[in-house]
């Protein structure tokens, strides 16, 4: 059990469609104001996206309509590029009445262009939990650009808890840096089309340039191709206060032929100075829709919410240790240069 028992992993006589006996939620899965959830056992290849809404579960949605295969992903298994995936997940939630929950891709699985959405019983919407809900939850998984090995226990998606209405108390623009901080001139990465398979629990295992082509702007502009995927940094430095949430969120759908971020919760102590974060960079997951389009150095393309703390977290982000700290233009953990 965690947060007074509102989140537990799933016992083996639930009745879910996830059969094995799932570990108790682990500490590696704590972050300061999120929780990361894993993974279940497996996989179920689906003809097309869906929400069960108000009158349906999940399994009742799960027929011979709508899934095409199952798949064990206890030795791992890959989930290809252009498909559509349903697992089960190994958390289930149990909110009490004055408690809702929202969920987020994690910073890596945004950088790998994984578009993940969690989805639960009685849902009319993704990504969102309503106060007093009780039961399962899933995570659709379509990877866009790279196909993934995934297994039990992997971590795409976080969640974020929140007692009474959302109350945003200030909002900083986040705009494109293309001049770029180091002397290489690299100013972003533009994903490869058909490289290889990406480990999801590869850390560091992966050469970055036989997934990625680096990229410059000597003018400042930078033209996106429509459906290609770019990892771009932001001009400002970001800092988290330890008493404040923050999330990324859009400017407004009608800047841009492009979308500008897939992972969108940071963490308190994002960016500070005393948990060794002092000049960090939010880092975007780019990708352009129909028709190319410029972007200019310094271009505004999202914006970050922030949220009260209703206490300061015991250890600040980046104090256990972070991939992201203080990071400049970073692609995903998964990648060495």
């Amino acid at each position: 059990m965690i947060g007074r028992g509102y989140v537990h992993a799933r016992r083996s006589d639930e009745p879910m469609l996830d059969r094995a006996f799932e570990p108790e939620i682990g500490a590696e899965q704590i972050q300061p104001a999120s929780l990361d959830l894993r993974l279940g056992t497996v996989a179920y290849r689906l003809r097309a996206s869906f929400l069960p809404g108000a009158e349906r579960t999940i399994a009742e949605c799960l027929d011979q309509h709508l899934v095409m295969h199952e798949i064990d992903l206890t030795q791992g298994a890959v989930l290809e590029t252009g498909c559509v995936y349903l697992v089960p997940l190994l958390e289930a939630l149990e909110l009490p009445a004055d408690l809702s929950a929202r969920t987020n891709p994690k910073s890596s699985t945004g950088r790998l262009d994984v578009f993940t959405r969690v989805i639960a019983d009685y849902a009319s919407q993704f990504e969102t939990l309503d106060p007093g809900y009780k039961g399962p939850l899933y995570v659709e998984i379509a990877p866009r650009t790279f196909s993934v090995l995934a297994r039990p226990g992997d971590r795409l998606v976080q969640i974020r808890f929140r007692r009474g209405t959302e109350k945003i108390l200030r909002s900083q623009t986040v705009s494109i840096d293309l001049e770029g901080q180091g002397a290489d001139g690299i100013i972003g990465w533009r994903a490869r089309r058909h490289s290889g398979l990406v480990d999801i629990a590869g850390v560091a295992a992966h050469k970055a340039l036989d997934y990625w082509q680096p990229l410059s702007a000597p003018n400042g502009r930078l033209i996106l191709d429509p459906e290609e995927f770019y990892i771009l940094a932001s001009k400002e430095a970001v800092i988290i206060p330890e008493t404040e949430a923050a999330e990324m969120a859009p400017i407004a759908p009608e800047i841009g032929e492009f979308r500008a971020h897939y992972a969108g919760f940071f963490d308190p102590g994002f960016g500070l100075k005393q948990a060794g974060g002092a000049g960090s960079r939010a880092v975007l997951e780019v990708r352009g829709r129909d028709v190319p389009f410029m972007l200019r150095h310094g271009q505004p393309v999202a914006k970050l919410e922030f949220e009260a703390m209703s206490a300061i977290p015991k250890n600040l982000y980046g104090e256990n240790g972070s991939h992201y700290q203080a990071q400049g233009l970073r692609l995903s953990k998964h990648f060495m240069l």
